[in-house]
Order: structure tokens, then C-alpha cells, then sequence
């Protein structure tokens, strides 16, 4: 059963059957241009054969992608100052909420895009429209690991797993990870991450694998550092370890204690391609559109309609299949829009004393 973030509206039936471009520049722009930043890779690549390339053929309009982090930095001081280059982002849920609130990004007229009903419930949010599911994962070189691990007590386990790990740069994520090998089970993350002795408890983790770790801050990074050899095991985006298995790399997933959420479109405040950006939405939240973004990377889909165009094999690869959300957390996003700066802050004081 998927079990959801506590400010998530999934629609369960839909769900459980389902399963970021190169340069991080964005490249030389007009003032006409329709601008689309999204995480870039993989997933880039894939917006770009699903939505990009098609949405331009049939619409004649300019339209000019790039990618970024995800910090709300750059959108922020676009917004204060005026000056603003980017039209459609993708966002994750705890920044879309903030970025809401503070005024970054358009409120969504629904009715005027006309996808509310056509939608999973999840995917639909004052300033954002979901775009896909997407898992964070436990990743591994199954070349290199006699065993294969199971879970983060697993991965805190360096003599029985003995190499460098790879997380993520920051709290969000990280946190969770370091609890779940703790010992605490994954639907009790969050309550225990509320408390003082709950955040202290996750560092003390942290402090117990930190001259193991080999921190990555873009989604390309772990898989690129497994085939190289460079780390044995890392947190990962599900769709990025997927599109190194394609490849020919042996690299699997450990899917318990894996977090799950959405990533949504999301309008920038003073953007001059409106009307082109609910065009753009309204045509990559197409069934038939998500379906071929879904075959070239295993995010889960946010139109029931297009699981319905993918195979069982495709399906199964899904953060939302049910085999995958056994033991999976859902993010919180209350949490991380209510502790996310404090946690973020104490994480960096944290990270530059390593």
C-alpha cells in the first residue's frame, strides 16, 4: 500500500500499478524564447524526446532548456530584481511550497488549464502541477559486493560492506537515511526527526560514517562514481541508475527504506511566456506524452492514463509499483517547509568540519 506524505493526495488505485540537458548553463536565450529548466541528465534527456522536441514541432514555439540544483536562490533574485530569464521550472515539493509562499511562483489557474480531473490528486497544488514520481534509492555495484545490501544499516556497515558510500549533500534525504540505519522504521521517521533528540540522533549517525562518505550535489554523480569505481554503494535518483543499467552497467537498487515524492512545473512570478507555459503543461501532462517520457526513464507517471501505454517489464521498474513501495518512505513536505532551512543550516555548519 503506498502510504503518503502527510500534505499528499495520491490517488492509490492509479498509483499502484505504475511505475536531469548536459550543460548546467542555460543556454543563450532571446527575449522571445520559452525557457524550461528542469534537474538536467537523464531526465532531461528524456523531457527533451517526450516534451521538448514534440511540443515545439507542434507549436512552432522557441523553446530553449536548461538545468540547475533546485535552490530556490537564482529564481528568488529573479523574482526581487525583475530580471526574469526563467519560465517553467521544475521544482521539488518542499520548494514548491516555499517558493508559493514567498511569492516566486504564478498560483495555477486550474480551470483554465483544464487537467485537474485528469490527474492523481498529488499532482495538484496551488502554484505547481506534478510532472512525475520519483525515489530516492540505496544504489550498489553488484561487481563489487559479494552481498548484496539490503538496507541503511547495511549501508552504515562498512566492514561488512567494506568502500566509500555516497549521500547527498544536504538534510533532505540524508537525514532519513541516517535514522532508518539507526533503527528507526520508516513510518516513524518524521516523528522522531521533530525532535531535538531526534536530529541529534541522525548527526550522531552521520558522525559514524563521515570518513566513508564522498558527497554528491548533482543527480548524474552516483552512478557515474559507482561505474567508476569510485564509491560501492550511494543514494541515488531511481531514474538516473536506471538509465546506467540501460547502458550495460551492472548496477542494482536496494528499494526498502527508499523516500518517494513528486516533482512539479511551476510558473516563475513575472514570467512574459505565460500563456506558452500552460500550453507547455497541458501538453507534457498528456497520457500519450508521459507514457514515452516514462519508457525512457522509470518515473512513475501523474496521468493514470499513460500506465495504461506502458509494458509490465516497464511497470515494475516504477518507484510506485507495489513490490517498491514495501518499507518506502513518503517525504513529508510539511516537514522540510517547517525545518528545512534550520536542518539545511545545521547540515552545513555540520559538512565543513569533515
Amino acid at each position: 500500500m503506498l502510504k503518503t506524505k502527510k500534505t499528499s493526495r495520491f490517488n492509490l488505485p492509479a498509483l499502484a500499478a505504475a511505475g536531469t540537458l548536459a550543460s548546467g548553463l542555460l543556454l543563450a536565450s532571446t527575449a522571445q524564447a520559452f525557457t524550461v529548466i528542469s534537474f538536467g541528465g537523464a531526465s532531461g534527456e528524456a523531457m527533451q524526446k517526450a516534451y521538448y522536441g514534440p511540443f515545439q514541432e507542434q507549436t512552432e514555439a522557441e523553446l530553449i532548456p536548461g538545468d540547475y540544483n533546485g535552490a530556490l536562490s537564482r529564481i528568488r533574485a529573479m523574482v526581487e530584481t525583475g530580471n526574469v530569464s526563467w519560465d517553467l521550472v521544475e521544482v521539488e515539493s518542499p520548494e514548491l511550497v516555499r517558493g508559493c509562499f514567498e511569492g516566486m511562483f504564478e498560483i495555477v489557474d486550474w480551470e483554465r488549464l483544464g487537467l485537474e480531473n485528469q490527474l492523481i490528486d498529488a499532482a495538484v497544488e496551488e502554484c505547481g502541477v506534478g510532472t512525475f514520481v520519483w525515489s530516492t534509492v540505496m544504489a550498489y555495484d553488484a561487481d563489487r559486493l559479494d552481498e548484496a545490501p539490503q538496507t541503511w544499516a547495511d549501508f552504515w556497515n562498512v566492514e561488512k560492506f567494506p568502500g566509500t558510500r555516497g549521500l547527498r549533500k544536504g538534510a533532505k534525504y540524508t537525514l532519513e537515511f541516517a535514522l532508518m540505519a539507526d533503527g528507526v522504521p520508516a513510518d516513524e521517521v518524521y516523528d522522531v526527526l521533530r525532535t531535538s533528540a531526534g536530529v541529534d540522533r541522525a548527526f550522531a549517525k552521520l558522525d559514524e560514517l563521515k570518513d566513508h562518505i564522498q558527497w554528491w550535489e548533482a543527480g548524474a554523480q552516483p552512478p557515474q562514481w559507482l561505474v567508476a569505481g569510485d564509491v560501492v554503494m550511494s543514494s541515488s535518483y531511481n531514474g538516473r541508475i536506471a538509465a546506467a543499467q540501460e547502458e550495460g552497467q551492472n548496477l542494482a537498487i536496494a528499494w526498502q527504506g527508499s523516500v518517494y515524492d513528486l516533482d512539479y512545473w511551476a510558473i516563475v512570478s513575472g514570467s512574459d511566456h505565460v500563456d506558452t507555459a500552460y500550453d507547455f503543461i497541458r501538453f507534457a501532462s498528456q497520457a500519450e506524452n508521459q507514457a514515452v517520457y516514462a519508457s525512457e526513464i522509470p518515473y512513475g507517471p501523474v496521468n493514470p492514463d499513460a500506465i495504461a501505454e506502458l509494458s509490465s517489464e516497464q511497470a515494475a521498474r516504477m518507484p510506485t509499483a507495489d513490490a517498491n513501495l514495501e518499507g518506502a518512505l513518503a517525504m513529508d513536505t510539511a516537514f522540510w517547509v517547517d525545518y528545512g532551512e534550520e536542518l539545511e543550516q545545521r547540515f552545513n555548519a555540520w559538512a565543513s568540519k569533515l
